[in-house]
C-alpha cells in the first residue's frame, strides 16, 4: 500500500461552545457567596494568610503545621512521595493525614492537596500513565483529549487528591525547551481547543464532583516563547544559566495576545479553577510579580474569577530579597504562594508586610475570598461535607477500562513521518522479526519525565505496563520468532527489523537542550541494523522533534511515537496495521539545529516536516 498524506482537518469539536454547554453549575463565577462572606469575616490575619500558604510534604517536618499555620493548600512534588511506600493506599493514607489535621483547625477549613497528575496520576505505582501531551496533540481529538483526563482526574480522586496542576496550555515555540512535550503544539488553536477539552475532563460539569479534580491551566503567560539563552542563573553567583525554564519572552503585547493568551481566555471561559503564573519573563518582568499580567488583565479584562498559584518557589525569581519578593508579588495579585520549603518564611513574611502596611488587608481579603470562592463550588466548605477520601474508587485505579483508554490515545497519537519499500505494516505472520533499541523494552523511557520521579527515571521502575517489545510480541502469530538485541546486532535473517530509539526521562530544566541530534549509540544501532538488509522501521520515543539526518537515509519508514506512556499496545496497534496511522504533527520538524526555532507562519518555512504532517497507510 502507498503512503499518503493526512489532510489536517478541523478540530473535532468546537471548544468553546463545549465549553459553555459542559459548565452548568458556574453560579460561584458570578458574584458573592454569602458562605464565603461569612467565613471571611470571622478569619483572623493568620488564617488568612495561612490559606494563600501551600507547603510541601517532603519539607514538612511535622503535618501539624497544617494547623500551626493554618495552611489552606499542600502539594506533592515530583518525587515527594509517602515515605511508607508509593502505592495506592499509602497515597491515600497520606491525603487522609493532612486533610485531619485541616480539620483540626479551628474553622475546620478543608485543605486543598495538589498534584502534578500531567499525564495520568503518574506519581502513584500502578497508575495509568497516559502520553504526554506533545502526543494528545497530534490526535487533533478534544474528545479524546477530554477523556484521558476524566481518567486520569479519577484515578487522581481515588487517592483523596482534589486538584492537579495541569493542563499545561503553553505554545511552545522552540523545541530546545525541556518541556516541549507538556505542551500540545506550537499553534494558539491548538493549545486553546485542547486545553479546554483537558480542562473539561477534569472539572466535568461541576467542580463539586467527586469523581473530578480541580484544574490548573498554566503556565501564565507566554513560558513556551523565552529567548534562548536567558534564563536564570543555575546557582548563586553562576554565569551559567538555564537556558529556557525561567527565561525572557521578548515579544510585544499584541503578539503576546495572539499567540500566548487565547489558550487562558478559553480556560477562563471553560470555567478552570486555577491558573498557574509562570516563572518567565515578559519584556524583562517577572510574570510573577507583574501587575499588569495577573491583575489588570488577567483578572480585570479576562474576569477570571479563581485563584492564582504560583510556581515552585518562584517568588525568588523576583529581583530584590525575600520580603520585597513576597510584597511584589502578591500586590501584583498573586493569591496563593507555593513555598515548598519556606511556607514558614512566606507565612511570617507576609504577616509582616500586612502588619507594616506594605500589604493593604484588602489584596489579602480577595486572595482569601477567591481561594474560599474555589473551595465552596468544590463542596468542601459544606455543612457535614465528607472531605476525606473515598476508598471506593480504588476498584478502578489502573484497571483494564482505562487502560484502554490509554492505549486509544497511544495509537491515535503516533505520526507516520516516512514510509517506503512497503515498510509499515509489518506483517503479523512474518517468520522473524528483530527488534532493537534501548527505547523497546524501557517503559521508563516510554513513560518519560512526570512519572513516579520528577524527572522521569529508565527502567522497570515505573508504573507497570506494557513495552513496545512486549506489545510487538504479542502482537505476532505463534508462527513468528521475535528476536532482540539493544544494539542492533544480531539482525541477520530477519525479514524486517524495528529500531526504537530517541530520548531518556527528563523534565525542566534538566531537559534543556542546545543540541537535538539523535545519540550516537542510537545511530550506531540503525546502522547496524541497515547492514542486516531488511527493511528498517524506526520508532522514535522522544519528548520533541529530533534531528534525523544522521539516519533519514537508513530508515524505510520513520515514526513519532512521542511519550506514549504505559500502553505500548498502541505502538503495536499502528505498527501492525490494526490501526491505520491518523496523527497530524503538532510541532514543525525541523531539519537540522540552525533552523530552530522553526514554526508554522514564519516568513521563511521550510521544515523537514511541516506541522499537520502524517503519512497514513
Amino acid at each position: 500500500m502507498k503512503a499518503k498524506p493526512v489532510a489536517v482537518p478541523a478540530l473535532m469539536l468546537c471548544a468553546l461552545a463545549a465549553a459553555d454547554a459542559a459548565r452548568p453549575d458556574a453560579s460561584w463565577l458570578a458574584g458573592k457567596d454569602d458562605r464565603v462572606e461569612a467565613l471571611l469575616a470571622r478569619m483572623t490575619l493568620d488564617e488568612k494568610i495561612g490559606q494563600m500558604t501551600q507547603g510541601d510534604i517532603g519539607s514538612i517536618k511535622d503535618p501539624s503545621d497544617v494547623e500551626r499555620y493554618f495552611l489552606g493548600s499542600v502539594l506533592s512534588g515530583g518525587g515527594s512521595d509517602p515515605t511508607t511506600g508509593n502505592g495506592l493506599q499509602d497515597w491515600t493514607d497520606l491525603y487522609d493525614k493532612y486533610q485531619a489535621h485541616a480539620l483540626r483547625t479551628r474553622l475546620k477549613t478543608p485543605i486543598l492537596y495538589g498534584v502534578d497528575a500531567v499525564h495520568g496520576h503518574s506519581n502513584v505505582l500502578g497508575a495509568t500513565v497516559f502520553p504526554h501531551n506533545i502526543g494528545l496533540g497530534c490526535t487533533r481529538n478534544p474528545s479524546l483529549v477530554e477523556k484521558t483526563a476524566e481518567v486520569a482526574a479519577l484515578e487522581v480522586r481515588a487517592t483523596g487528591i482534589q486538584w492537579t496542576f495541569a493542563p499545561m496550555v503553553s505554545v511552545v515555540r522552540d523545541e530546545r525547551w525541556g518541556r516541549t512535550y507538556e505542551g500540545f503544539g506550537e499553534s494558539p488553536e491548538l493549545s486553546r481547543d485542547l486545553g479546554v477539552a483537558a480542562i473539561l475532563g477534569f472539572q466535568g460539569s461541576s467542580l463539586r464532583d467527586p469523581k473530578r479534580v480541580l484544574a490548573c491551566a498554566k503556565h501564565f503567560v507566554g513560558d513556551g516563547g523565552t529567548t534562548f539563552g536567558t534564563g536564570s542563573p543555575k546557582s548563586e553567583g553562576s554565569s551559567e544559566r538555564w537556558p529556557m525554564d525561567r527565561g525572557d519572552t521578548r515579544v510585544s503585547e499584541s503578539d503576546l495576545r495572539r499567540l500566548y493568551l487565547p489558550a487562558y481566555v478559553a480556560a477562563v471561559d471553560a470555567g478552570v479553577g486555577t491558573i498557574m503564573v509562570s516563572y518567565n519573563s515578559w519584556n524583562g518582568v517577572k510574570a510573577s510579580g507583574s501587575k499588569r499580567l495577573l491583575t489588570e488583565i488577567l483578572k480585570g479584562e479576562l474576569g477570571f474569577k479563581g485563584f492564582l498559584i504560583s510556581d515552585w518557589n518562584a517568588l525568588d525569581e523576583i529581583p530584590g530579597d525575600y520580603r520585597s519578593d513576597v510584597e511584589t508579588s502578591i500586590n501584583a495579585g498573586m493569591d496563593m504562594v507555593m513555598a515548598p520549603d519556606k511556607y514558614v518564611e512566606f507565612f511570617q513574611t507576609l504577616k509582616a508586610l500586612v502588619n507594616s502596611g506594605r500589604v493593604p488587608m484588602s489584596r489579602i481579603d480577595d486572595a482569601v475570598r477567591r481561594i474560599l470562592r474555589v473551595k465552596a463550588a468544590m463542596g468542601l466548605l459544606d455543612e457535614g461535607a465528607n472531605v476525606m477520601a473515598d476508598r471506593r474508587l480504588h476498584a478502578s485505579f489502573g484497571s483494564a477500562e482505562h487502560r484502554k483508554v490509554a492505549r486509544d490515545a497511544v495509537r491515535q497519537s503516533l505520526v507516520l513521518l516516512k514510509n517506503e519499500r512497503k515498510a509499515l505494516p509489518l506483517s503479523k505472520t512474518a517468520a522473524r522479526i528483530h527488534v532493537a533499541g534501548r527505547g523497546a523494552d524501557d517503559i521508563g523511557n516510554q513513560c518519560g519525565g512526570w512519572t513516579i520521579e520528577w524527572q522521569g527515571k529508565s527502567g522497570p521502575v515505573t508504573t507497570g505496563g506494557t513495552t513496545i517489545l512486549q506489545a510487538v510480541r504479542g502482537a505476532v502469530s505463534p508462527a513468528t520468532k521475535v528476536t532482540f538485541s539493544a544494539d542492533g546486532s544480531g539482525a541477520a535473517g530477519a525479514d524486517v527489523v524495528v529500531a526504537v530509539i530517541g530520548e531518556t526521562p527528563y523534565a525542566e530544566m534538566q531537559g534543556d537542550r542546545s543540541d537535538l541530534a539523535l545519540d550516537p549509540g542510537d545511530v550506531a544501532t540503525v546502522k547496524a541494523l541497515k547492514k542486516s538488509g531488511a527493511r528498517v522501521v524506526v520508532v522514535l520515543v522522544t519528548g520533541r522533534p529530533m534531528i534525523l539526518d544522521s539516519i533519514l537515509a537508513e530508515a524505510d519508514a520513520i515514526v513519532a511515537a512521542w511519550l506514549p506512556g504505559t500502553e505500548g499496545a498502541g505502538v503495536a496497534d499502528v505498527l501492525f496495521g490494526d490501526y491505520r496511522p491518523t496523527g497530524k504533527l503538532s510541532y514543525s520538524w525541523p531539519r537540522s539545529m540552525a533552523q530552530l526555532p522553526v514554526n508554522v507562519g514564519d516568513a521563511k518555512y521550510d521544515p523537514l516536516f511541516p506541522f499537520g504532517f502524517g503519512l497514513t497507510y
